[in-house]
């Protein structure tokens, strides 16, 4: 008769528990990391107050250093001018958790206290009343360093009563054939603002890039459907709505 061992049986037990253990922890490192998904966007335009125009430009400049150093979790930061003189900041997050973190940013925190200095009607009226919250429905991102990107152009639309899902899908699917077809396009995206308002933001290398995106396979596909997809069609609709930038300063991926 076999004489019951506890110390036996509890070495066994630790025996198993840490096979357990070790192929537990195997299993999760060769889990591949997953990329960071890009769902959240902003887009703040606002005007330079008198006589400031080149100390607001150097004040994004600097910007653009503090959100790389400082924010992990915006993914690409923008800061624009158009031929008009106005400035903007497009800006992605990978959740609302990442753009409530840059709102409440270094960044931030400097726009605010220099806003009554540098932006028209202040941090209030030229600011925060301007922001535009968007997600983000797709996207093609830069294969190349940020600092190739010098112009930028957002597009606002609006769908047709009864064409909101058509012109979704129409927007998602075009992220794929940009990335395909447009090597000088670098960042493209896809937005939806309300249940029937949706925005495109792009980049790109320089203007033969953006006259190249606009005589793609995208702006056809968009041009042949816009007078059933978009309010306004295409002259309207569309192109009374582009809006060209300079990029003066960026950070990000």
């Amino acid at each position: 008769m076999k004489t019951f061992n506890p110390m036996r049986k509890a070495s066994i037990y630790l025996t198993v528990f840490l096979f357990i253990l070790m192929n537990a922890s195997i299993s999760r490192s060769e889990v591949p990391k997953q990329e960071t998904i890009m769902k959240e966007a902003s887009y703040i335009p606002f005007e330079a107050k008198s006589g400031q125009d080149k100390e607001l430009t150097a004040f994004l400049k600097e910007g653009a250093t503090l959100v790389a150093q400082t924010e992990p979790n915006t993914l690409y930061w923008y800061a624009l001018k158009k031929d008009d003189g106005s400035f903007g900041i497009f800006d992605f997050f990978p959740n609302e958790a990442g753009r409530s973190e840059h709102f409440a940013g270094k960044v931030a925190a400097a726009l605010n206290a220099n806003a009554d200095t540098l932006v028209a009607h202040g941090w209030d009226k030229g600011v925060v009343a301007n922001i535009s919250n968007f997600s983000v429905l797709s996207y093609k991102e830069p294969d190349t360093d940020l600092e190739n990107a010098t112009s930028a152009t957002y597009i606002l639309l609006k769908a047709q009563p009864g064409k909101e899902q058509e012109l979704q899908q129409l927007l998602i699917g075009a992220a794929s054939v940009v990335a395909e077809t447009e090597p000088k396009t670098l960042l493209w995206t896809s937005l939806k603002l309300d249940s029937n308002t949706f925005g495109i933001f792009d980049t790109f290398t320089d203007e033969s890039g953006r006259e190249a995106h606009f005589a793609g396979k995208v702006a056809a596909a968009l041009k042949a459907q816009a007078d059933d997809l978009v309010v306004g069609g295409w002259d309207n609709g569309v192109l009374n709505n582009i809006h060209n930038f300079e990029i003066i300063a960026e950070a990000g991926k």
